[in-house]
């Protein structure tokens, strides 16, 4: 397990990255960010907690760049308070370039400004390929429904995120048919996980289930991990393709998702506060054109309908599946970074079952 220290005296250490390739380290009104055992940047936290001074940054301007973007992260997770921080230069212009071309950071009144809501959108610190750009939109048709072509799917770990509540790594990688069938079986048999998603059944069901998903353009299957133990399978899909396009007016890039949690030992509101704004983190970051995440939980599902209220999704109508009375959910981005729902309520949500 990638454990840090997170508490709110003494030295403490926040792995940023989803291989944890940088690691920032506080002790006192002083910050280092380490990556692959070389400093890549030296600050000091000045009378005001939210000015940083910078002391020595690396002559790779991209380099600083990125360790300056996992300080704010650590900051901002160690201060969630906070609302900005002022970095103060000196003899840096090159950096602040650097960091106002990346839309890291920017100027105002003078002095350049780190924004939370910016930063978590900086992909390097969580998606494993950063630099994949979008794919190039060219309309299709797939079973009368148009819509954009989709980027051939990744492979393993695509995001990994530091969670100092937990003293945890999150991360989510592309299930694979034969290392993680037996997960899968496992889970959907849990009569818990059965009454909602009526999969149960034998190995070679599953097998049939997973290889659809993972041959299905408009889905992404994902097996989601604490550390290096696997809790969770989801299911991402394009909504434009999905069944639930008919039912509301679906953008291009709207995405939705089905979670099961399959270890009891990951339940409770701890953890519910860690994955479920991960796995919109990543959606989000995954394509900069994704504005809205959509759900479709059974109308009756009160508990998960509030879990959900809470982590930011709108309800927007209830409607009708073949199988199911459904209520649509709806998560703008614009909500998401500007609320900073990515840390938890003071309020933990439940679990949903």
């Amino acid at each position: 397990m990638n454990k840090a220290s997170d508490s709110g005296t003494g030295p403490r250490a926040f792995p940023v990255g989803p291989y944890s390739a940088q690691t920032v380290f506080q002790e006192d009104d002083r910050l280092r960010v380490v990556a692959d055992d070389v400093t890549a940047l030296e600050l000091r936290l000045r009378d005001r907690v939210d000015h940083l001074e910078i002391l020595n940054a690396s002559e790779d301007s991209q380099l600083a760049a990125r360790a300056v973007s996992a300080s704010a992260e650590a900051l901002f997770a160690w201060r969630p308070g906070a609302d900005r921080l002022v970095l103060g230069l000196a003899e840096g212009a090159s950096l602040a370039r650097e960091l106002m071309d990346s839309g890291l950071a920017i100027m105002s009144e003078g002095q350049l400004v780190l924004l939370p809501e910016l930063v978590m959108q900086r992909r390097d610190n969580w998606l494993v390929n950063p630099g994949r750009p979008p794919l190039p939109q060219l309309h299709v048709m797939t079973d009368g429904k148009r819509h954009p072509r989709r980027a051939a799917k990744p492979t393993g770990k695509v995001y990994g995120r530091f969670i100092p509540w937990l003293s945890e790594v999150i991360s989510f990688r592309v299930a694979d048919l034969e290392n993680d069938l037996h997960l899968l079986h496992r889970w959907m048999n849990d009569p818990r996980v059965d009454a909602f998603w009526n999969e149960a059944g034998d190995l070679d069901k599953h097998r049939r289930y997973l290889a659809g998903n993972l041959a299905d353009p408009h889905m992404l299957p994902l097996i989601g991990s604490f550390g290096d133990e696997p809790f969770g399978y989801f299911e991402l899909y394009w909504a434009k393709e999905n069944r639930i396009a008919p039912f509301y007016d679906a953008d291009d890039y709207d995405r939705g998702w089905h979670v099961v949690v399959g270890e009891d030992a990951f339940r409770g509101g701890r953890y519910i506060s860690a994955w479920l704004p991960s796995l919109m983190h990543y959606m989000f970051l995954d394509d900069c054109r994704t504005q809205r995440i959509v759900g479709e939980p059974a109308a009756a599902h009160s508990q998960q309908l509030r879990n959900l209220e809470r982590s930011g999704f709108a309800k927007i109508k209830n409607f009708d599946f073949p199988h199911k009375r459904a209520t649509l959910v709806m998560l703008l981005r614009e909500r998401f970074f500007g609320d900073r729902l990515w840390l938890p309520a003071a309020a933990g949500p439940a679990v949903p079952s």
